[in-house]
């Protein structure tokens, strides 16, 4: 069996774990750690500190060459935010990390945060300044409580959490004018403050593939109780509960795997470990922070959970070569829990070189890892911050903590303080532990509440005369009397928004798919003459996501507000088993009136040579959405390729359009009489949808020259090589309501329409349907129309 040699570039707790677990593998002869600490220098006989400081990389090259390593593994951000991946890239090593634009995910917050908003990561709302005013002015608008972060690298104390608008304004003097972060904070990000439990996932990846460790959780406050300055990290447990395995199914889903496949689009493929610093809000999972590298003291808690068997070396040796998923993980069911003792006087002014004293534990089941230690003249002292780590592993959570404090006493120096209380979250949630609930099942009660609470704005919105426009009761109510209705006709309609869901699923992109719900719905009334008054909603889906569904129902109240009908009821279904996490279905239901005399379409009254107008669509609306993206799977692109006829735009935010609504603008035409008969362009295209509104004795010629075909579909049929026929019958080709107008009243209805910036296309004509050879729709001039 071939060896080979490993460096690890740091000086933290974080290398000497990765060097402490490296050792166990049987393929690594030598690990070299540079610069190293107290605790490399005196470990397995297997670690070889270096001399080299961990920023200079041409001495790391030379290095690295002359003593044939076959794997860099760099520790701390800065070295990898600086671009030392691409030096080794250079001489043809592999280094699992990424590169130096990969690394802007961590080296930039403001960065990090504008990718996560491109790709539709939850996180925080947020905004980036540059300027101090600009900033404090935002602050002072805003209703809700902030943190605020230093853009740059701040050795993960740049963040503040202040608890009022006036602390919130002098720490941002602190960062932005006094630079108490240095040029990290030249730019810094407010963002809203989460309210939840964080936790720390650390996700192994070779740009494509993901694997993830147990799920840890940090005590970032310097005290017991979550009290003090923030810190670097002090102690850790891992698997932290408050990430159940359908929680970590869904942040892989909505979260990591977005994530790499973003930066892998967007040019700059993320190859190491990604860090995912996370805060579990009730509404679900949400980025507080990415970083680049492992986590301190994630990483020493949880590289203790991983089998005997797991060859650490050689899992992330093959995601540096791009072959993870050829090697695989093991991970023991046991638990872990890591303390942290620091200097006297961290995070603030610390004394140095005072000595140390470390014991031998009497149990293997405990681990002594070395942060800020050194050793001088024989003599192991303190040299950092975090000195060193207690970390202990155990059947049980309790245990594991338990016996982590308990050899806390291993450790012996002056003024050494560390935390009583790493791992009170943990205890807490399995003390107060309710057994089996709903929640576990699949379905919560509480996200359902909460989805109520956000969208109550949204609904209130939507209100009109005659509508009760409040959510949240058994049903809704319309006064009819109260809408000014004389001798009224009910009339209503249903649908849905079809596979057009599956590129919403792909792009995660969900603010427009309940206009379209809306849309379906409420242009199928009106072609009736009907004026729709109220609307409800049906959402179904695998797993509540609340910042989904609300969305999607911004969506709805958008499309309700847009059309003039109130939104007064819904249901929202949540069933795992029957649909998938992330995936969702949404569907409407409207009612309208329209007066006795004045229905739609008045088929006794139409005859040949009356016109048919068209008003134009937004795109392909909401059908014909499998054969879009059978062509498009076809064609070898996705959702998130460069629009080939709009390249500002990705084909997803294309064909996402939502679809027109027609309601407004047509209202004053239809109450004056103007219009016999309407057909909405729905499935089925122009062949047939136009003869459901038309007598059996009349048909129509389309000249298809007479508007231009928008280029969505000019790209469909060329990239499909889709017969003339089969687009007029699955797609609207740039018409989506059409009219039936006499003669004489075209110009009125072109007046109505022009008040309302409708323009209006003269696209045919009613003619005797025995004159077409028993066709209801001729569409002539096509040739001309795609050329």
């Amino acid at each position: 069996m071939a060896l080979y040699n490993i460096l690890v570039v740091g000086s933290g707790g974080r290398e000497h774990a990765l060097a402490w677990a490296f050792a166990k593998s049987p393929k690594v002869n030598k690990i070299f750690v540079a610069p190293g600490n107290g605790g490399t220098a005196t470990g397995s006989s297997k670690v070889v500190n270096v001399a080299i400081d961990s920023g200079d990389f041409e001495k790391l090259k030379a290095f690295a060459v002359e003593n044939q390593v076959r794997l860099v593994v760099p520790g701390p951000e800065q070295p990898l935010v600086d671009g030392i991946a691409d030096a080794f890239k250079k001489v043809g090593i592999p280094c699992f990390g990424p590169s130096q634009a990969a690394a802007r995910i961590e080296g930039s917050k403001a960065f990090s945060k504008d990718f996560m908003k491109r790709h539709n990561i939850p996180t925080a709302r947020y905004q980036n300044f540059t300027d101090f005013e600009k900033a404090k002015a935002y602050i002072e608008s805003l209703p809700y409580s902030v943190v605020i972060k230093a853009s740059g690298l701040a050795a993960g104390k740049g963040v503040l959490i202040p608890e009022s608008k006036e602390e919130a304004i002098a720490g941002l003097k602190s960062i932005m004018l006094d630079h108490t972060f240095g040029s990290a904070g030249n730019e810094v990000v407010v963002e809203e403050r989460m309210e939840g439990e964080e936790a720390s996932i650390l996700a192994i990846t070779d740009g494509y593939t993901i694997v993830t460790l147990p799920a840890a959780q940090d005590h970032k406050r310097i005290n017991d109780g979550d009290q003090g300055l923030n810190t670097g990290g002090m102690g850790a447990y891992a698997p932290a509960p408050v990430v159940t395995k359908s929680l970590m199914q869904d942040i892989r889903r909505t979260i990591l795997q977005p994530s790499i496949d973003g930066m892998r689009r967007e040019g700059f493929p993320f190859v190491g470990v990604l860090f995912a610093g996370l805060m579990i809000t009730a509404s679900g999972p949400k980025v507080i922070e990415f970083n680049c590298r492992f986590g301190d003291p994630e990483v020493q808690t949880v590289l203790p959970l991983l089998e005997e068997r797991c060859d650490l070396a050689e899992l992330l040796l093959a995601a540096s070569e791009g072959r993870l998923d050829s090697v695989p993980l093991f991970l023991s069911e046991r638990h872990a829990c890591t303390v942290v003792v620091a200097a006297g006087g961290y995070p603030n002014a610390y004394a140095k070189g005072k000595p140390i004293t470390v014991h031998q534990s009497t149990t293997p089941d405990v681990s002594v890892f070395h942060a800020g230690t050194a050793i001088s003249n024989g003599q192991l002292v303190t040299a950092g911050g975090r000195v060193i780590a207690v970390t202990a592993v155990a059947d049980t959570l309790e245990k594991a903590i338990h016996l982590a404090r308990e050899n806390v006493s291993l450790i012996q120096f002056e003024q050494m303080h560390y935390r009583r209380d790493i791992g009170h979250r943990a205890l807490s949630r399995l003390l107060n532990s309710q057994g089996t609930t709903y929640a576990e099942a699949g379905v919560s009660i509480d996200a359902g509440n909460l989805l109520v609470d956000k969208i109550k704005p949204l609904v209130k919105s939507t209100s009109r005369s005659g509508a009760d426009a409040v959510i949240g009761g058994f049903g809704g109510l319309f006064d009819l009397k109260a809408a000014g209705f004389r001798d009224p006709v009910l009339v209503s309609g249903t649908d849905g928004v079809g596979t057009k869901l599956k590129i919403a699923f792909a792009v995660g992109k969900h603010d427009t798919i309940g206009i379209d719900c809306v849309a379906m719905n409420v242009n199928d009334v009106v072609v009736q003459g009907g004026e729709p008054l109220f609307f409800l909603d049906y959402y179904a889906c695998g797993k509540l996501e609340v910042d989904t569904a609300r969305d999607v129902i911004a969506g709805v109240a958008a499309g309700c507000a847009e059309s003039g009908c109130a939104l007064v009821g819904g249901e929202t279904s949540e069933m795992p088993g029957l649909l998938e996490a992330g995936d969702y279905d949404i569907a409407g239901f409207v009612v309208g009136a329209v007066e006795r005399d004045a229905v739609l379409p008045k088929l006794s009254e139409m005859v040949a040579g009356d016109v048919l107008l068209g008003l134009k669509s937004s795109g392909v609306h909401s059908n014909g959405y499998s054969l879009v993206r059978h062509i498009i799977a076809k064609a070898g692109l996705d959702y998130f390729s460069p629009c080939p006829f709009a390249p500002e735009k990705t084909i997803g935010e294309v064909l996402l359009t939502p679809t027109r609504i027609y309601v407004k603008q047509l209202l004053p035409s239809i109450r004056k009489g103007l219009i016999k008969g309407m057909s909405h362009i729905t499935g089925g295209g122009f062949i047939d949808n136009i003869p459901r509104s038309l007598p059996k004795h009349l048909g129509v010629v389309v000249d298809a020259s007479k508007w231009v075909y928008p280029e969505v579909f000019r790209w469909l049929k060329r990239t499909g090589n889709v017969a003339d026929a089969e687009m007029a019958r699955t797609f609207n080709n740039g018409i989506g309501m059409v009219l039936v107008v006499a003669k004489d009243k075209v110009e009125q209805v072109r007046a109505l329409l022009a008040e309302a910036n409708e323009p209006v296309i003269e696209m045919g004509e009613l003619v005797e349907r025995s004159s077409l050879n028993g066709h209801e729709v001729v569409v002539k001039n096509t040739e001309a129309a795609w050329n």
